[in-house]
């Protein structure tokens, strides 16, 4: 950080109501800290705001003083992408604020809230939106990119349910966007990641959903695991929008419902959630079950939170992450080949294989109608997370995602969801992702933030 910088941090706490924090204060280490604990970056000043008005003295002072700048939701990215070595953090982590009109069946949210956050508040009043699968994912993130999960083939993404989102541009300004006010901007944010701005409030509209849900597991052990794709592959795209059946390579956990002697071992498991009747998910279980016996199952209701929160602790804060990520139009037999070898190899019981079914609610919506980096035809996103408890854990599994990744690429669609693609993409590739959507975002970008303040991310160069 530079010398003005530091002599500039008096009037920057002057100027803000949240915590600032330097190098060498109380709670520097925790404001720097993220999801991933491979990423260990020290930036010269957080500041986490308490307003709108602190978001933008923040910035003021970034711009002003040359800091880079990096913005901070839930700081679950992969890639770290919430923090940046000397420069500035925006952290919104106070901006957590759910406020539900059940009613309208609306839903605003504070820039910094976690998907735990809008969860609790919505489920008050049976309502959801169509967000991510763990519950510590900051809301801003995961939806400025997509946002897909449980709900993506009854409602679509996240940010196909978005009404408004209030910017903070880099210039200062605080701009509604929407359909019928800065229709560009609104675009343009729906996918287009953290370029345009700090999103300091989303609106969303709401579905209902739960409170409780059909929860069901099936788990084969790895020599069945072509078998277990194929009927993934024969099933899956013919349910209705009720059903979501999540296709998970992974080892089975210590949980009491398993047998003791599955503990740990790797296999693939099929996630069948239902959001209708008891008896049309007890249907689709019997049929799966039946059709290719599994080596233990488990099904009960549970409340929609509780599914929410499944994945929270094999995904808690502190692991070592390096994840990759693809789409497939079809599981072919070429394509299941490469999973079933691949997967074996990897060596941490925490590393996983996830396929999100793309269809439904996500298909119905038009491919210009958002700047969402990925073709809206019905697909597969499949995710390979290598997971580790310790740094030296990390290496093996990172040459496991990667190559894991390099020989499905002849069986892939698009360049991969924007959300798991990191920082410090190479232009070629940002352009790759956006395909015939990157000059409308550039020229967007240009008018919105031509000196690039916004560039930690999958980066959209000003035209």
């Amino acid at each position: 950080m530079t010398q003005t910088a530091e002599r500039g941090i008096g009037d920057l706490r002057a100027a803000v109501d949240g915590p600032v924090f330097t190098p060498g204060d109380d709670g520097y280490d925790d404001a720097r800290r993220v999801w991933n604990a491979e990423i260990d970056r020290r930036p010269g000043v957080v500041v986490r705001c308490a307003s709108v008005d602190d978001v933008r003295a923040a910035l003021a002072f970034a711009v002003d003083t040359g800091l880079e700048v990096s913005v901070r939701g839930g700081a679950h990215n992969a890639s770290g992408s919430a923090v940046v070595d000397d420069g500035l953090v925006i952290d919104l982590s106070l901006l957590n604020q759910v406020s539900v009109d059940p009613e309208a069946r609306r839903a605003r949210v504070g820039g910094g809230a976690l998907l735990g956050d809008l969860d609790a508040a919505t489920q008050q009043h049976g309502l959801a939106v169509p967000a991510g699968m763990i519950s510590h994912t900051g809301v801003g993130g995961l939806t400025l990119g997509g946002g897909m999960g449980w709900l993506t083939r009854i409602g679509g993404m996240s940010i196909d349910n978005l009404v408004s989102v209030q910017v903070v541009t880099a210039d200062g300004r605080v701009l509604r966007a929407a359909e019928d006010e800065n229709p560009d901007l609104f675009w343009a944010v729906r996918g287009g990641g953290g370029n345009f701005g700090v999103v300091t409030e989303f609106e969303f509209t709401l579905y209902a959903v739960g409170p409780m849900v059909q929860y069901g597991l099936l788990f084969w052990g790895l020599d069945q695991a072509t078998d277990v794709l194929k009927l993934a592959r024969e099933v899956i795209p013919t349910l209705s929008r009720e059903f979501n059946v999540v296709i998970a390579g992974l080892s089975a956990p210590p949980a009491p419902f398993v047998p003791e002697q599955f503990h740990f071992q790797p296999g693939y498991a099929l996630v069948v959630i239902g959001f209708g009747s008891q008896e049309g998910h007890a249907e689709l279980f019997e049929q799966l079950r039946t059709a290719l016996p599994p080596l233990f199952e488990f099904a009960t209701p549970m409340p929609y939170v509780a599914l929410q929160q499944t994945l929270d602790e094999p995904n808690a804060w502190g692991h070592y992450v390096y994840e990759k990520n693809c789409y497939l139009e079809e599981l072919t037999d070429e394509a299941i080949a490469v999973f079933a070898e691949q997967f074996a190899r990897k060596q941490s019981p925490l590393s996983v294989n996830l396929f999100y079914r793309l269809d439904q609610a996500y298909s119905e919506v038009p491919d210009d109608a958002t700047a969402f980096a990925g073709g809206r035809s019905p697909r597969y996103a499949t995710f390979i997370v290598g997971l580790g408890l310790t740094a030296e854990q990390l290496p093996a599994e990172r040459e496991w995602v990667k190559s894991f990744w390099t020989a499905l690429q002849p069986h892939t669609i698009g360049a991969g969801y924007v959300n798991a693609l990191g920082e410090d993409l190479p232009d070629d590739r940002v352009r790759a992702v956006y395909g015939d959507k990157y000059d409308r975002l550039a020229r967007i970008k240009t008018e919105y933030d031509p000196a690039n303040v916004f560039h930690r991310n999958a980066n959209i160069k000003p035209a």
